[in-house]
């Protein structure tokens, strides 16, 4: 045998003992999105690939129209895309126009609007996923206590949603949505409808939040400055079809105040954004 065999057999078996890499937490590969009726087809997005890796936090910007709600719908197992494939942790969540019902119900989805029970309590609102899910009475009232302490609403547990402020009712919202311990939190102007200083608030909980649970989010948003402020990277798609333009790396330290807004660095990734927007008429 030559003298080398014997240090390639080594190299070889540490090979075969080397973990293989965890699959990213979301992969887009060649997304596109047709809709079509008797006289038009429209092309709503065209060859979307993108990765995001686990505990990432990624915000999608784009004028009206780009395709931002559409890509999401797609992502929460709402909507088929017509060409392309989404993996989550590596596994299919679309087959055709037939959704992998095991993965879709590891994703949390929270929209603009919190569509809650009004007939159920605070409490009751968060856990819903685990009781359709099964899980026993005593376990999901620990966690719906432990998700109302984590997003601010301690003591408002046996609260009605007429009861709350749309700030608040939105806080329910994002908690109903980690009730299960999602691997991947979709979000959809949850902060749209707020007034400006609520928005503000709920943008550093929703940092806090994220941070604590190192939850891997995808966040819609017409605001540049709140997908800056909250992205590590940010998503400009284009006017119809949308494409990726560009992604833009986020580079300030977390947690992130909202003094950093006035860093002129961060000025200048809006204003740079805002340009590009611009610039598509």
């Amino acid at each position: 045998m030559p003298a080398h065999s014997t240090e390639t057999l080594e190299q070889d078996k540490g090979a075969q003992r080397a973990p293989r890499p965890a699959p990213a937490k979301l992969e887009l590969a060649g997304i596109g999105k047709e809709f079509r009726t008797k006289r038009t087809v429209t092309q709503a997005l065209s060859g979307i690939d993108l990765t995001i890796g686990d505990g990432e936090f990624v915000s999608l910007i784009g004028r009206s129209g780009c395709g931002k709600t559409t890509l999401l719908r797609m992502l929460a197992g709402l909507l088929s895309p017509s060409s392309g494939q989404i993996l989550v942790e590596g596994r299919s969540l679309w087959n055709g126009a037939k959704v992998d019902s095991s993965v879709v119900s590891q994703l949390g989805v929270v929209f603009q609007e919190a569509n809650l029970f009004p007939w159920y309590s605070v409490a009751d609102n968060i856990s819903l996923p685990l009781r359709l899910r099964g899980d026993g009475k005593e376990e999901r009232r620990e966690r719906a206590h432990e998700l109302a302490e984590l997003v601010g609403l301690k003591g408002f547990e046996n609260s009605y949603p007429r009861e709350l402020s749309g700030g608040m009712r939105q806080r329910v919202a994002i908690a109903r949505a980690l009730s299960i311990r999602p691997k991947l939190l979709l979000m959809d102007e949850p902060f749209g409808a707020l007034d400006a200083l609520t928005r503000e608030r709920m943008n550093l909980e929703l940092q806090r939040i994220a941070l604590a649970t190192n939850a891997t989010v995808v966040f819609v948003t017409h605001d540049i400055t709140e997908a800056v402020f909250l992205g590590d990277r940010v998503v400009h798609l284009t006017p119809r079809p949308g494409r990726i333009r560009q992604v833009r790396s986020i580079d300030f330290d977390r947690p992130r105040s909202i003094d950093v807004q006035t860093e002129p660095a961060f000025g200048a990734i809006v204003r740079d954004l805002r340009h590009a927007l611009d610039e598509e008429g």
